[in-house]
């Protein structure tokens, strides 16, 4: 049955499903994305930064601390718990929903990428796009240059080391670490 009402670019990238990333209306959105952050990444006021973020649509809960620079696509797709804390220089691709749990603690240089691309060349060379949700848990320990990929969970309670890319889900209460990060232990 064909569709009455063909789905927009965003809502195709939303669901998670194939999209193009130079659609005129997701570009406009990354450029104010942009601007929006470079006031944010001039900012030494933490309230106002706050006050950035959340004009571009992110959910902010109380007691959130964002340190800059920050980068995103387009802030939208952020929800940052109460009393979570996201270190310098994270990079954070919003292409799909990201959630950072209440009191997470996300390290500098940590990157959240949600943003992904086909494993088929042909699909690749045409241009699309996909993405798919990240959850950091409640009170979860992301180290410094942790990189995080599309479609992963890190459990609460949970701590990854320094450097540690995160290819797949991790449980509850444990310690991960390594690239590919491997449980280490449980806390």
């Amino acid at each position: 049955m064909a569709e009455d009402h063909p789905r927009t670019e965003k809502q195709k990238m939303i669901a998670g499903d194939l999209y193009r990333a130079d659609d005129p209306d997701l570009v406009a959105e990354r450029a104010r994305c942009q601007a929006v952050l470079a006031e944010f990444n001039a900012s030494l006021d933490l309230g106002r930064r706050i006050d950035l973020l959340r004009s571009l649509g992110a959910t902010l809960e109380d007691g959130v601390d964002v340190q800059q620079p920050l980068r995103c696509d387009y802030g939208y797709n952020i929800t940052i718990r109460a009393g979570a804390f996201v270190n310098y220089g994270a990079v954070i691709l919003d292409c799909a929903a990201v959630t950072i749990g209440p009191g997470a603690q996300i390290g500098p240089n940590v990157q959240i990428l949600t943003a992904d691309h086909p494993r088929d060349p042909a699909l690749r060379r045409s241009g699309l796009e996909l993405a798919a949700p990240i959850v950091i848990g409640a009170n979860a320990w992301l180290g410094g240059g942790t990189i995080v990929l599309p479609g992963v969970e890190v459990g609460p309670d949970s701590i990854v080391g320094a450097g540690s890319v995160v290819t797949r889900d991790v449980a509850a209460g444990v310690v991960v670490a390594g690239s590919p990060a491997r449980l280490l232990r449980a806390l």
